[in-house]
């Protein structure tokens, strides 16, 4: 075995490892993985039949050859389950189906609130789960994992909700524990703005190190990558900018009863509700958007308002965490021309050069299929993690079974 340069032995590559290397491309035929790995050739057959064994993998055909028979190829057999993904916001969820690649399979879209409460809401999405696997013609039993965002803050090791101020009857409500009876398969939880971010970093931005997805909808929230992995923080709130304080708004109070925050002078449900009092109809930010795409100009200005106070708090993350790429995501994300111009010209101003340089500020790509898409690559990840295979390798169950 190789040491690790901290004193410890590298255990040799099991058939985590191995599939690791055949689903990246990084070696794919038998002789190429005891290069790579430094197994012998007996010991990679094994590692290989395993994953054979439980369809992980399939034998594609031959590779080019330099004399002699043609080595066989291994490639990752994405079809050998389906994982289910459902991305709840306020008023407006997105679900979907997606094989063990990350290629979405089927999605739907509708209006849900989310202070239905936990036992009524998840029900629907059960029932929208069960729409989509009929639509793709797959079982319950083909269900690997289950990703699920909620738009508050989550304790990511258990699936709770923690205290979510606009999800009542939902804190320490165990998601995972109420699928369990229906799906033999790990559920994952996270705040809505963590799978945004992963989905957005995972399908466009996949070598870029450091990365903030700024959602902005009903509310404010920010998901950070960093070294490409999501940063939850200690207790899963790293991220919450929508309750730091915006200067000159001290007369504005949050429903967290502090003054000044960003949500509450910025977000999508603050413009709805000043543009109220204006006289003009707006409930919920998807009018702001309306408004805005026609040229209503209270709303244009208050859009490029809202940018400039995004940009101030912007600045300070910038200077802090001197990410490559700032992404907005969300709602108000779709009238980007009138935000993005105040965002940039405010965090420009007060981030320090350096941190700006090479700094891009750019709408969100995936629009609001950002979320359920990163639920997908969360719980893939998850369960083709090499630990997590070699422990379904090594007990004989499928990758994803939870008994």
């Amino acid at each position: 075995m190789k040491g690790n340069g901290y004193g410890r032995a590298t255990p040799p590559a099991g058939a985590g490892a191995v599939l690791k290397l055949i689903r990246e491309g990084e070696a794919v035929t038998r002789a190429d993985l005891a290069r790579r790995t430094g197994l012998a050739r007996s010991t990679v057959a094994q590692r290989v039949d395993a994953l054979l064994a439980h369809k992980l993998v399939i034998e594609a055909g031959g590779s080019e050859s330099t004399g002699g028979r043609p080595p066989t190829v291994l490639a990752f057999n994405h079809e050998v389950g389906v994982v289910l993904a459902a991305d709840l916001g306020a008023t407006h969820s997105r679900l979907g189906v997606s094989d063990l690649s990350g290629t979405p399979l089927a999605e739907i879209a509708a209006d849900i609130d989310i202070a239905l409460g936990p036992e009524r809401v998840l029900e629907w999405v059960h029932e929208r789960f069960g729409e989509l696997l009929r639509k793709v013609k797959r079982k319950a039993s083909d269900v690997r994992g289950i990703g699920i965002g909620v738009p508050g803050p989550v304790d990511f090791h258990s699936g709770e909700p923690v205290n979510p101020p606009i999800m009542p009857g939902w804190d320490a409500f165990s998601i995972p524990e109420w699928f369990s009876t229906r799906y033999d398969a790990p559920v994952l939880v996270d705040n809505d703005v963590n799978i945004m971010a992963l989905g957005e970093h995972w399908t466009h931005w996949r070598d870029t190190e450091h990365l903030l997805f700024i959602k902005v909808g009903t509310g404010i929230g920010c998901g950070i990558v960093a070294g490409r992995r999501i940063h939850r923080g200690a207790q899963g709130a790293a991220g919450d900018i929508g309750h730091i304080r915006v200067s000159g708004h001290d007369d504005v109070v949050c429903r967290c009863g502090n003054i000044g925050c960003l949500e509450a002078v910025a977000s999508g449900r603050a413009l709805a509700q000043r543009l109220s009092e204006q006289g003009i109809k707006a409930n919920h930010s998807r009018d702001v958007v309306r408004l805005v795409r026609a040229g209503e100009p209270h709303a244009v200005r208050m859009v490029r308002e809202a940018g400039r106070s995004l940009g101030e708090v912007l600045a300070a993350a910038v200077n802090l965490f001197n990410p490559s790429v700032v992404v907005i995501g969300g709602d108000m994300a779709e009238v980007h021309e009138q935000l993005l111009a105040g965002v940039r010209e405010v965090t420009f101003r007060r981030s320090l050069p350096l941190a700006t340089r090479d700094l891009s500020t750019v709408p969100s790509r995936l629009g609001d299929r950002a979320g359920v898409i990163g639920a997908s690559v969360m719980v893939i990840e998850h369960i083709l993690d090499p630990e997590v295979v070699d422990r379904a390798v090594s007990e004989g169950v499928p990758v994803g079974a939870t008994s």
